[in-house]
């Protein structure tokens, strides 16, 4: 499989590491009292067949964090954004 990486181009997943659902950029502040949300965020998850966002770690290579959004069924990769500028519109969102 191959990772189109945003600034470096096309690499070899190999070069990367799954660290799953892109969900895990949303962490909610474990400091509050909404004991809910952070069970949530720690034990529930999604399994979807189709599209899914995934977290990537570039060990290999420039050590950047990416979302990955990837078919599960075909393995297909539709698009590959940096987490941080995800992070940065998700934020801006809320």
């Amino acid at each position: 499989m191959i990772i189109n990486h945003p600034l470096l181009g096309p690499r070899d997943a190999t070069e990367f590491v799954y660290k799953g659902d892109a969900c895990l950029i949303d962490r909610p502040d474990g400091l509050t009292d909404d004991a809910d949300a952070l069970h949530d965020y720690l034990y529930l998850r999604e399994n979807p067949a189709g599209d899914h966002q995934e977290l990537w770690y570039h060990e290999q290579g420039d050590r950047s964090w990416l979302v990955v959004t990837r078919n599960t069924l075909t393995h297909e990769i539709s698009k590959v954004e940096l987490a941080r500028d995800v992070a940065r519109t998700r934020g801006r969102s809320k």
